[in-house]
């Protein structure tokens, strides 16, 4: 979290610790301090303070913008594969429409506008696309995106999930592309655990959450009032020092992965970097295993993610790959480095120092000749976690 954040948030822990729902003065004074962050967070998507919607996290957001409108209207929702499972999943639990992505993972235009066809049945109630990808960073092609949805499906509800997103682009150019846009608080220095849910005036939806009325009976539950404050400050400094942060951040990105790149053949870069974000290194080791490369990261203080997730003891390679085509074995070697506003020209040096070392213990020897000679095995000889714990 931003030390500003954390300042902002400790006075409501403690002497004003009310709940803004009440009538009483501290009351008053705790609802006047989310009203406060309502006016900075709006300011800073360029919207109205009345738009703004408090919720809990992004996926609280995602799910109120593909259930909501689907609920309220009825119809179907539309997405890419790619996206986060907090809008894929919902997609799917209401029978919606996947369509695909490209090897850049940008969504496939002609498959967005069959999937809007009427010949379909279903009225496609959401569209919901991404600003950036959460693992290889790709930003979508909005104004495209939106000016087909507006032209093939003017009913439809046109949503992006912008919580990767949030740290580097610009917010308030996005929203007069699209009609919900959803936060969370944790991906730009907030604290975790409090999001929002842009939703441009007239937008009907179904609320998930009811009881209280909180939130013009959008959004019920007690209000997080120190999550909101700090998520509304950490936003602000977020936009005042987007640019500059952009421009050294892109920086050492490039050179980490350029590093990287000139250090074994076996390095892949995932994604073109004229269409990512600049906190995105994302690379793939092919004939290697993300989970073995992922432990000896970790033992050098270097805290890094697998672009997979656990089955049933089993990695099995992201689903953001898959939907851009990539080979299974070479997803298996896929390794996520997330830059942002702390990282340092040190610890880039620290990286690179670290990775021969670790590329040699994972690579046998066998492999090693066969890369030196421009040749690949046809089978990974790779050595898994448990042989390197061993």
């Amino acid at each position: 979290m931003r030390p500003e954040a954390v300042q902002a948030m400790l006075p409501f822990f403690s002497e004003r610790f009310a709940n803004p729902s009440g009538s009483h003065r501290a009351s008053r004074d705790a609802m006047l301090a989310i009203d406060d962050a309502r006016e900075i967070v709006a300011d800073c998507l360029g919207v109205k303070a009345g738009e703004i919607i408090f919720t809990g996290c992004g996926t609280e957001s995602d799910n109120t913008a593909i259930l909501g409108p689907t609920r309220s209207a009825g119809g179907t929702a539309v997405c890419p594969a790619s996206e986060h499972h907090a809008i894929l999943h919902p997609v799917e639990h209401i029978g919606g429409r996947i369509i695909g992505v490209d090897e850049q993972c940008q969504v496939r235009m002609d498959e967005l506008g069959a999937a809007l066809d009427p010949a379909h049945g279903d009225q496609v109630r959401v569209v919901s696309v991404m600003a950036a990808n959460n693992e290889v960073g790709t930003i979508q092609p909005l104004a495209a995106i939106s000016t087909l949805v507006r032209r093939l499906a003017p009913a439809a509800v046109l949503h992006t999930d912008a919580v990767q997103a949030a740290a580097w682009l610009d917010l308030a150019a996005i929203t007069p592309l699209v009609d919900m846009m959803s936060l969370s608080g944790h991906k730009f220095g907030g604290p975790k655990g409090v999001g929002v849910l842009w939703s441009r005036d007239g937008q009907r939806f179904e609320p998930l959450l009811l009881g209280g009325g909180q939130e013009r009976d959008r959004r019920s539950g007690t209000h997080n009032v120190a999550g909101i404050v700090a998520f509304a400050e950490a936003l602000r400094l977020t936009v005042a020092e987007r640019e500059s942060t952009n421009v050294r951040v892109t920086m050492l990105r490039n050179r980490l992965v350029d590093g990287l790149l000139a250090m074994s053949p076996c390095v892949v870069e995932t994604v073109s970097r004229d269409v990512k974000l600049p906190g995105s290194a994302h690379v793939m080791f092919e004939g290697l295993e993300n989970e073995s490369l992922l432990f000896l990261l970790d033992q050098e203080g270097i805290c890094a993610s697998a672009a997979s997730a656990c089955a049933s003891g089993a990695m099995e390679p992201s689903h953001v790959l898959a939907a851009m085509g990539v080979r299974r074995e070479l997803a298996h070697g896929a390794i996520r480095f997330s830059l942002g506003r702390t990282t340092t020209d040190a610890d880039i040096d620290h990286l690179l120092s670290v990775m021969p070392a670790i590329l040699d213990r994972l690579t046998p020897t066998v492999e090693a000749a066969n890369i030196a000679a421009g040749t690949r095995t046809s089978t990974s000889t790779t050595t898994r976690a448990e042989k390197v714990l061993s």
